[in-house]
Formats: structure tokens, C-alpha cells, sequence
């Protein structure tokens, strides 16, 4: 008898786009899953749309809710969930027809707690299958230096929805709930439980890109959830010992003010507000991590000084450094 696995897909204003999402859910070559599908209070027609779902097929369950956002949404499939591993699917993405029995037989074949895959941008094109069983373990501190790898790479250790996790390490972790960056304030935390990640090369999750109403695509002061994340990831480093990875952590935090400050722009609700308080963020990293930050390179160190007196300025030789 195969592992029951519970794929929870929260779903809040998605009508046009769950019946795919769904679809590729229910024609799983891996048969043994529930799907729940948490109705985050969704205003158009989701709820009755997962209601029919359910009527379909025995493997679906509904749960209809208040509107909880993001996170308690996951948050309610994870109470709910009855199954030995877990996956988070999002409902206007799709995965391919062999999604849950790779990552399974990956999750087992490598003895790991987490096994994940990479995804690609798509717009509504289907997945190419592959048979490569190729695959990379990351352990310990190993595992947690993939959050700061080149961008790309980062991305797909931090998200929530291209992996596979073991039950066992969502006992005492959840989602925080009514922030955006969820996944940035919760993955490390798992990562640290796990004793391993296997990563396969294979492409099996389609993040899907044109919904332009994502919390992605346009800035707020919302974003300042992700520094918050950031500043409780470090608080974790120190206490669990990772303290070789805080300088490129604070890195990572102090950058973070730069670029968020230049796409913020004027017609941001808040803007004045938002850019003041990012570079007094930036100020008070630099000063609380002055002995990680030390270890930095002296053109980043002085940038960041450049940057706390004259945003004007830094930009300024930031332009002239790239066109020289």
C-alpha cells in the first residue's frame, strides 16, 4: 500500500484558471492523494466550483472558510490534512501528470524529508516530461546556504509549492498568518528540521505568470513582510548556530533596502514613508550587523555609506559604474 499524500491547494479569485489547476491534479499518475482545496472565502465562483470538484471525485475535500489569506488558508489545509507527506499546489499553477510520483519515489529512493523539483514561468503551455532521475542532497548547513544562492536557485529552495515534505515537520510550524513573503519566514525553519533535500533537475511545476493581480507583481509597503522575515531568519541563525551564513544574510537584508527603495515610486500608497523607513532599516542592519557585515567586501561596506547619505548619489555612481 503506497503513502497517502495530501495536496493542499488554497483557492481565493481563480474561476478561470482552477479547472486546470485541477485537472492536472486529478490526472496524477500517483493515485494514493487528497486534494483539499481550502476556499480562502473566494468572491466569484471557486466554492461552487470545488463543491463540484468533490461530487467528482472521492480524493477531493472542500473546506470553506473566512477569507484568511495565503497563509491561513495553508495553514487550514495543514490542521486538515490526513496524509504522511505534503504538497502545496497553487491553485492558478499546474504540475505535470507526474508531479507527486517523482518527487515521492525521490523523497524515499533518498532516504530524505524533503524532496522538491524545478518549476518554469508559464502562461498556460504544458509541461514537457522527462525520465532523467538525476538528483542533488543537500544536508544542514548545506541545505539552508542554497536561500543565498544566485536568484534563480535561491527561488526555488524558498517557495512552498514545488516540493514534497514528511508530515512530521509541520508539527509545530504554520505559516504566518496576514503576511505576504510567507514562504521566506517559514522554509528555513523546515529546512532546519529536515535532515536532508533531494533536488531533482526535472521541470514538473508550472508557476503560471499572467495573473496580474499576484502579490508579486506590484509594490507596496506589504514588502516590508519579506525584511521582517529576513531579520527573524537571522535571529534563528544565531540561536541555531548558523552563524557563518550572516554575513551574506545581512547582505541579502541591507541589498534588499536599496532595491526595494528605487521600485518604490511615487505612486506607491505611502512612498515617502516607505523610503524613509527603508534606509533607517538599512542604517540599523549595517549597525546591528557590524560584525558580519565587516566581512563584506569594502566597495559593498562603502556603498551601503554612500547610500545611507545620498540615495541621489548612489545612484548616480551606481549608473556611471555600469556604463564604465
Amino acid at each position: 500500500m503506497t503513502a497517502l499524500i495530501s495536496i493542499i491547494v488554497p483557492v481565493y479569485g481563480v474561476e478561470a484558471y482552477l479547472g486546470r489547476c485541477m485537472e492536472s491534479l486529478l490526472s496524477q499518475t500517483y493515485e494514493n492523494i487528497e486534494i483539499i482545496l481550502v476556499d480562502d472565502g473566494s468572491p466569484d465562483n471557486c466554492p461552487a466550483l470545488c463543491d463540484a470538484y468533490k461530487a467528482q471525485d472521492a480524493r477531493v475535500r472542500v473546506i470553506h472558510q473566512e477569507n484568511a489569506g495565503l497563509s491561513g488558508a495553508r495553514n487550514t489545509g495543514l490542521c486538515e490534512a490526513r496524509g504522511e507527506y505534503i504538497a502545496f499546489v497553487d491553485s492558478d499553477d499546474y504540475v505535470a501528470a507526474d508531479y507527486i510520483k517523482t518527487l515521492y519515489e525521490l523523497l524515499v529512493e533518498s532516504e530524505s524529508d524533503i524532496s522538491q523539483c524545478r518549476f518554469a514561468y508559464v502562461s498556460g503551455e504544458p509541461l514537457e516530461s522527462g525520465k532523467s532521475r538525476s538528483y542533488k542532497v543537500y544536508r544542514g548547513e548545506s541545505l539552508m546556504e542554497q536561500l543565498y544562492g544566485p536568484e534563480q536557485e535561491a527561488t526555488y529552495f524558498v517557495v512552498a509549492w514545488n516540493k514534497l515534505y514528511k508530515r512530521e515537520l509541520f508539527l509545530e510550524i504554520r505559516y504566518p498568518k496576514g503576511r505576504i513573503h510567507e514562504d521566506e519566514a517559514t522554509t528555513y525553519r523546515l529546512f532546519d528540521k529536515a535532515k536532508k533535500l533531494a533536488f531533482t533537475e526535472r521541470v514538473l511545476y508550472g508557476y503560471f505568470t499572467e495573473n496580474t493581480g499576484s502579490i508579486t507583481s506590484v509594490f507596496s509597503k506589504k514588502r516590508l513582510d519579506w525584511l521582517l522575515a529576513h531579520e527573524e531568519r537571522i535571529a534563528f541563525f544565531l540561536e541555531a548556530g548558523y552563524e557563518r551564513l550572516l554575513p551574506v544574510a545581512y547582505k541579502k537584508l541591507c541589498d534588499a533596502c536599496i532595491t526595494f527603495s528605487y521600485r518604490c515610486t511615487e505612486q506607491v500608497e505611502d512612498a515617502t514613508y516607505v523610503k524613509a523607513e527603508l534606509r533607517r532599516r538599512l542604517t540599523f542592519y549595517r549597525t546591528k550587523g557590524r560584525a558580519w557585515i565587516s566581512q563584506l567586501p569594502l566597495r559593498t561596506r562603502i556603498g551601503y555609506r554612500i547610500y545611507e547619505i545620498s540615495p541621489i548619489l548612489y545612484q548616480r555612481l551606481l549608473k556611471g559604474l555600469q556604463e564604465g
